[in-house]
């Protein structure tokens, strides 16, 4: 009993490959077989790859190549089966003619319509073998052109489409090449060696599709890697801008509170309603700063930079602590100097973190990238603004490969463009990097950190 259930689930099992196999034969040949599938010019970037001696405007024409490669080679299919008919009526040369175009026509259709353009060269494969088995006069026309035009038909519908598609056709076609030659010659001897032959050609074609498919794949996925990755080092940059700008924040606010707070005690006889708006403020700061301290909580990074202070109640570092980061860089084996040109001044809390990350960063990829170069800072005290520029030489030893590449310019684009200033990045003449920033920074916003300072 066991056995006769295990031999009918045996069979359940084959029939369902078998009904998926028939099912995907059908989906794939039957339905909608004559579909309007152009076949897309090639990408730009693969045409300058391709071709990148041709001028711009003959490269935009190269797209097409593959296109004018296959009408070229239905025209000479056409030509050398047609150039045997110039001698004979114009009755059998227009049925001649006929069938040239029919043999002719399916590798210029694969480019629109790939199944359809196999179906039709099968049955120009049909109309051969019949036409030269009923009629011996018009057999020098009909034989040898068909079948090797299939075959080819049969490759470009594998490139064009999918793998499987091979396996497919080959049944199909040697299915229906045993029946024609049963039915006008009955010889079949020389079908099983075409036949592997065959095989052999469209696996070769299959393999070929199947490497591209892979190929796009992986690209695709490297693709939105990367992309995936620069979006995560962003929000992590922002995470970082949006902890540092906390201690920003939260100094102006405890002034406020503090001003708001003692404002009262300093003028006597303080009206009822002052008071309550001076509370009003106060309570209003020190509720900014606990929403300030929980969003923190959340940003917070685990961590820190390699050359950020452990201790998270540390005070923000600005351009003033510009020589301990330049000895620690030194210490890390760069050789840097730095220029300060123009009248230093105090600037908003903001840009003085800003520019002191910056700075950091920069030094950063140059210990990173550029081993064994030496180093330059400028800092430009102007009107209306700070400029930065920090320069690194050639490195004098290979760099290790580092997957983050690219990532601390992001960071630095996002820290400038949220101050409303300019940078540009980018490598030099001589094989180094140069990294130039201006910040800009208004007067009243000097004055008040100036008055601030002071106070």
């Amino acid at each position: 009993m066991n056995q006769t259930t295990q031999t009918q689930g045996t069979l359940r099992s084959e029939a369902r490959i078998a009904h998926g196999g028939l099912h995907r034969l059908r989906q794939d040949l039957f339905v909608d077989a004559f579909a309007f599938r152009p076949m897309p010019p090639l990408e730009d970037a693969k045409v300058s790859r391709w071709v990148p001696w041709l001028p711009e405007r003959l490269r935009h024409w190269a797209r097409w190549l593959p296109h004018l490669i296959v009408g070229f080679f239905s025209v000479l299919v056409f030509l050398a089966t047609y150039t045997m008919s110039y001698d004979i009526g114009p009755v059998k040369g227009l049925l001649v003619a006929g069938f040239c175009l029919l043999v002719a026509a399916p590798p210029a259709l694969t480019l629109f319509r790939p199944v359809g353009a196999y179906w039709l060269s099968l049955l120009a494969l049909g109309v051969s073998d019949f036409a030269s088995a009923a009629f011996s006069s018009y057999a020098s026309y009909f034989d040898g052109a068909a079948f090797p035009t299939l075959v080819a038909t049969m490759v470009l519908v594998v490139l064009r489409t999918r793998p499987r598609l091979a396996v497919e056709m080959w049944l199909v076609t040697f299915a229906v090449a045993a029946v024609l030659t049963a039915v006008t010659s009955g010889d079949t001897g020389d079908l099983p060696p075409v036949a592997v032959f065959t095989g052999v050609v469209l696996i070769s074609a299959a393999a070929i599709r199947a490497w591209r498919e892979e190929r796009r794949h992986v690209v695709e996925t490297q693709t939105v890697t990367a992309e995936e990755r620069s979006r995560r080092t962003l929000l992590e940059e922002r995470a970082t801008i949006a902890r540092e700008l906390h201690d920003v924040v939260a100094h102006h606010m405890s002034v406020i509170a503090i001003q708001a707070e003692a404002a009262p005690y300093r003028v006597e006889n303080t009206p009822p309603e002052l008071a309550t708006s001076f509370a009003t403020i106060r309570e209003n700061a020190v509720a900014a700063l606990t929403e300030l301290r929980r969003i923190l909580g959340v940003v917070r990074s685990e961590d820190p930079d390699a050359f950020v202070d452990s201790d998270p109640e540390a005070p923000q570092p600005t351009l003033a602590s510009l020589d301990s980061l330049l000895d620690s860089v030194r210490g890390a084996g760069l050789t840097v100097d730095a220029v300060i040109t123009g009248a230093p001044r105090p600037l908003p809390q903001g840009v003085e973190l800003s520019a002191y990350r910056i700075v950091q960063e920069a030094l950063s990829n140059a210990l990173r990238h550029s081993p064994g170069a030496d180093a330059r800072v400028e800092i430009s005290y102007v009107l209306g603004g700070i400029g930065l520029r920090i320069i690194n030489g050639v490195p004098s030893r290979l760099a290790k490969p580092s997957p983050g590449a690219g990532h601390g310019v992001l960071g630095m684009r996002e820290r400038v463009q949220m101050l409303g200033g300019e940078i540009t990045a980018d490598h030099t003449e001589d094989g180094g990097f140069e990294v130039a920033v201006f910040i800009p920074v208004s007067a009243s916003a000097g004055e008040t950190t100036a008055g601030g300072s002071a106070s």
